[in-house]
This record gives C-alpha cells, sequence and structure tokens, in this order.
C-alpha cells in the first residue's frame, strides 16, 4: 500500500466493493474508508484528488479545476447518501436532512431543454452547461443512482462491511458480508482470536 502522504487511488487502498461496478453511489460513499490502525483516506479530500475521482467516473473532464466549494458539497452529498444507506440496512427511518438533501441534488439538472433566447436568432431550446453546471450533473447524477439503488430490488442485498473498522457498503452475494478479501481475512481472524481467548482458562 502506498504511503498515506501520498496521494492514493481507489485501487491503491482496496479493490471496488461488491456492486460499486454497477452502482456508481456505492462507489461515491466508498470514497471516505476507514482502515485499520486508525488510519482514513478520503478519495474527495481536496479539489484535486476530487477533481481526478470525476473525471475517472466520466462525471466532469480532467481539466474541470474542481475547487473546494465543489468538493465540499460533494462529500457533503455523500455523507447524506450514506445516512440513507446506513437507514436502509437498519431498518430506520431515514433523516429528513438525508432524503431533502439528495432530492435537492436531484432537481439540479433541469430535466427538459430550457428555453433560451438569442438576441439575433430568437428563441430556441438548448440545455445550459456552462462550467459551474459540471457540479450540478455529477450532484445530479450521484444523486439520482443513489435513489435508484434504494428503491430497486438490489437494495434488499445492500449491507454495511462485517469487518471493523471498515466503513464501506457493498452488494452481498450468498453469505459474504465483506467488502474485500483483505476485510474477509481480517474478520476471520478476529473470530479466530476471540475463540481462542475465550477458551483460554481463567
Amino acid at each position: 500500500m502506498r504511503a498515506m502522504s501520498e496521494t492514493p487511488t481507489a485501487e491503491s487502498v482496496l479493490p471496488p466493493a461488491p456492486g460499486a461496478e454497477d452502482y456508481l453511489a456505492l462507489d461515491f460513499v466508498n470514497s471516505a474508508i476507514a482502515l485499520p490502525g486508525g488510519q482514513f483516506i478520503d478519495l474527495l479530500g481536496t479539489p484535486e484528488a476530487t477533481n481526478r475521482w470525476l473525471a475517472e467516473r466520466g462525471l466532469a473532464p480532467a481539466d474541470a479545476g474542481v475547487q473546494e466549494m465543489c468538493a465540499t458539497q460533494l462529500r457533503s452529498l455523500r455523507e447524506h447518501v450514506r445516512a440513507l444507506f446506513a437507514a436502509r440496512v437498519g431498518g430506520l427511518p431515514a433523516l429528513p436532512s438525508a432524503l431533502s438533501a439528495v432530492n435537492v441534488a436531484l432537481s439540479r439538472v433541469p430535466t427538459a431543454a430550457l428555453l433560451q433566447w438569442d438576441e439575433k436568432g430568437g428563441p430556441y431550446r438548448a440545455a445550459p452547461c456552462p462550467a459551474n453546471e459540471i457540479l450540478d450533473h455529477a450532484l445530479a447524477t450521484l444523486a439520482a443512482n443513489a435513489a435508484d439503488l434504494l428503491t430497486c430490488p438490489d437494495a434488499e442485498r445492500l449491507t454495511a462491511c462485517g469487518s471493523t473498522p471498515c466503513n464501506r457498503y457493498l452488494l452481498r452475494h450468498g453469505r459474504r458480508h465483506w467488502c474485500s478479501t483483505r476485510c474477509g481475512d481480517r474478520a476471520r481472524a478476529a473470530r479466530a482470536y476471540a475463540r481462542r481467548a475465550s477458551s483460554q482458562p481463567r
């Protein structure tokens, strides 16, 4: 693994969790990664890292020049989506603030081409696309994917990784509750240690 001082990529930390290939929202919530030893990596931690993450997923040009304000908005949406995932997995009511944040993000991009007016050519219809629309598009796309996941049959398989301290989510396949082989090995080792400790005479 790379040193934490270097800029990590998702692949240098952990492989994508099961289901992240199909649902961008899973990849999104898993971009904040808790590691053993109290280490934490945020793949949206800086404007540059956020720009790279968005570009790698086709949500922004590589030269979009993401600013800190944009990165902050993405991190905020991520926490709201994470809260909705936690509510779904735990069978709990959703936080109204998380629902509201996702719905606001969903409504940031018009669903129809808007009416525009050119002084010379008159009226025409087109979708707006100035530079600040990149963030709106990314937020709306991520929110829509989260809403799709939470309302489709696959939501029944949504679960949190069962290996402490991992905080990633995945789509469960069979009995597997781990987001990676590394987390599965750590969980099995912890269980074996607990069994040995409990069998020791006191």
